[in-house]
């Protein structure tokens, strides 16, 4: 997904292709549009979208699912959430909806779930796409992390690798070989990175 750790941004991400609003939006807006082929994400208030994921985006996504949600199940630790809305900012309204999140069982006490989640999750985790470009994704990892997000990982399918943020300059790579590490959000998960890309097993199929 070449480097990542850069900060330069130009006017608008088309990862997502732009649609004109007639005005800017906001995330009451974004939760009554009608559903289509698209998934849909608010950038300060304007509507961004993205074809559905590939078959292999969604391997990846379920078998990290699998994972976490064994994992945070067993400790009581909190929920594993796909692609829930997130509103990071007010004002305009920014609202982005990453592949997988963890959100603390803290945090969810009082929530209501039949709207999007107030503030970031503590885990967010983007598997890219091939239409994906760095520019894009450093906008969303920065959104994640300005607005509390204390962990994000970019997974990439391609070249089977896991990027690490604590903080947007000081990106860690994780290659085929490595492991991922819960830290202080999940302790005690270790992952090898080359496990979330393998064909499931018949017996987890």
């Amino acid at each position: 997904m070449g480097a990542l750790d850069g900060i330069g941004r130009p006017p608008y991400r088309p990862r997502m292709e732009p649609q004109v609003p007639r005005s800017i939006l906001t995330a009451s807006d974004l939760a009554a549009l009608a559903d289509d082929e698209c998934r849909h994400e608010l950038e300060a208030g304007w509507l961004v979208s993205e074809p559905l994921p590939s078959l292999l985006h969604d391997r990846v996504r379920r078998t990290l699912e699998r994972i976490l949600e064994t994992f945070v199940a067993r400790r009581r630790l909190g929920e594993v959430f796909g692609e829930a809305g997130f509103v990071l900012a007010r004002d305009p309204d920014t609202v982005r909806g990453p592949d997988l999140s963890f959100v603390a069982r803290e945090r969810l006490v009082g929530v209501d779930y039949a709207r999007f989640f107030e503030g970031a999750p503590d885990l967010a985790i983007e598997i890219l796409s091939p239409s994906n470009r760095p520019y894009q994704v450093r906008a969303k990892v920065a959104d994640y992390l300005s607005a509390g997000c204390r962990l994000v990982w970019v997974v990439n399918p391609q070249n089977r690798s896991v990027t690490t943020y604590r903080e947007l300059l000081a990106p860690r790579m994780l290659t085929a070989d490595g492991e991922l590490d819960g830290e202080d959000i999940l302790p005690g998960l270790r992952v090898h990175v080359g496990s979330i890309f393998e064909p499931p097993r018949n017996d987890e199929a």
